[in-house]
């Protein structure tokens, strides 16, 4: 299992040109992360003082993070909390930490937003209120709707994560049955002003779904959760579909006056993280060519659709000219299928796919990898991948297409020792592929 990175975004000796390329990959991945790295985006963007309080609140994967560096730049009273996932937190000297359970909801998150909601209330528009928020924060922050139960967002969220919908749809269900997303904890903090810094892990950066926006307001209806509900099929609680049906989901946003005092800023995102290191390869005078920093789809899917990309490269010279290095972000998705409910994550599911599509091809090395470092639930960021690896699968008694079909991807990468396993980084901007083809 291959693992660490070296977080500073500069030349580590590795040249695209290496009989092993996997070191300058691993180096365009430490470009990216630190592209988002709390230390250096969050004193950028502090606001103004206030004359009262300062109450740091938040919630997601790199939240302690963002909360530890907001704490070392703050040099003025504050206090405060913020959620993270099990396993991620960091110690801040000022700002509580708590850890909850991610990507299906417990009763450590419950507690935890029960807490931030009690925390900004009461406040004057005297008090400044700071929201650190990354991706992650959807299942850290279960706070069920009156009427429904923690057992019954912990349903949804399973349903969710086993459709296959993008996070928008997911965020949208998610929203229409909360207490605390789609900006209420924002309202409860009214008549304070509320500043919301966002780290993007969502495809578009709109910072109402990041962690389901809990300081900006949804544009989504209970009409919209209902038909991801129809699209994806989900089998839900009664409770649940008695709700999204009831007057209360009908208006899922506070009321806009409640909101007037709130300010949002996008501090980090996949965009920003791809160009970091496109500017990597570019010093090695390799072109590099950044298809999108939104891409969504079936994991599978997508991994083919690259593939296509690189085989057209590989034999044609175009839509680019070798030697490239190709780079995409986004969040893609994969639907479980068959019942088989396997060791895997979207990307190295991705990978599995796109290695599928590039076998015996000498030229080509390729990395996917959440940049939070994390793919689904298992340890490892994303795997490596060339056009050996098939090959070398096949060897270790992997058949690659089967394990794809079983959802189980990460199985195939561990039999060949190619997992990326860099650990938490404690940002998130989403899915980071690197494809060189020399």
């Amino acid at each position: 299992m291959r693992e660490g990175i070296d977080r500073e975004p500069r030349d580590v000796g590795a040249s695209p040109f290496d009989a092993d390329p996997r070191p300058f990959l691993t180096s365009l991945f430490a470009a990216a992360v630190a592209a988002a790295d709390p230390e250096r985006i969050v004193r950028d963007h502090l606001p103004p003082k206030p004359k009262g309080r300062t109450i740091v609140v938040g919630a997601g994967k790199g939240a302690a993070q963002l909360a530890r560096a907001f704490d070392e730049a703050w040099d003025a009273p504050l206090e405060g909390m913020v959620v993270t996932r099990y396993g991620q937190g960091v110690a801040c000297p000022r700002i509580a930490v708590r850890e909850a359970s991610h990507p299906v909801p417990d009763s450590a998150g419950l507690a935890a937003a029960a807490e931030l909601l009690a925390m900004v209330g009461g406040l004057s528009e005297d008090d400044l209120v700071v929201a650190l928020i990354c991706g992650g924060g959807s299942a850290l922050l279960p706070s069920p709707a009156p009427g429904l139960s923690l057992a019954d967002e912990i349903a949804v969220n399973e349903a969710l994560l086993a459709s296959g919908a993008p996070i928008s749809h997911m965020n949208t269900l998610r929203t229409s049955i909360s207490r605390i997303k789609g900006g209420r904890l924002a309202s409860a903090a009214y008549p304070a002003r509320v500043v919301t810094l966002v780290v993007s892990d969502v495809p578009g950066d709109d910072p109402g779904l990041v962690s389901s926006g809990p300081t900006v307001p949804s544009l989504s209806s209970a009409a919209d959760a209902l038909g991801v509900v129809r699209d994806y099929c989900l089998q839900l609680p009664p409770a649940v579909l008695t709700h999204l049906q009831s007057e209360v989901a009908a208006a899922p946003s506070p009321p806009k006056p409640r909101l007037a005092r709130c300010q949002t800023r996008v501090i980090a995102s996949a965009s920003r993280s791809l160009e970091a290191a496109s500017a990597v390869a570019q010093s090695y005078g390799i072109e590099a060519a950044i298809l999108s920093d939104a891409i969504e789809g079936e994991a599978r899917d997508v991994g083919q659709v690259h593939a296509a990309l690189v085989r057209e490269i590989g034999s044609r010279d175009r839509p680019f000219r070798k030697p490239v290095l190709l780079l995409s972000g986004g969040e893609t998705t994969v639907t479980l299928t068959g019942g088989d409910r396997g060791r895997g994550g979207r990307n190295t599911t991705f990978l599995l796919s796109f290695a599928l599509g590039i076998t015996g091809m000498s030229n080509v090395w390729a990395v996917a990898a959440d940049t939070d470092g994390i793919d689904g639930s298992e340890a490892n960021a994303g795997a490596f991948a060339d056009g050996s690896s098939i090959a070398r699968m096949s060897s270790a008694g992997i058949d690659a297409r089967r394990t794809l079909l079983k959802n189980d991807a990460w199985t195939a990468f561990e039999g060949i020792d190619d997992l990326f396993s860099p650990g938490p980084t404690g940002t998130n901007v989403n899915d980071f592929r690197a494809i060189l083809v020399r």
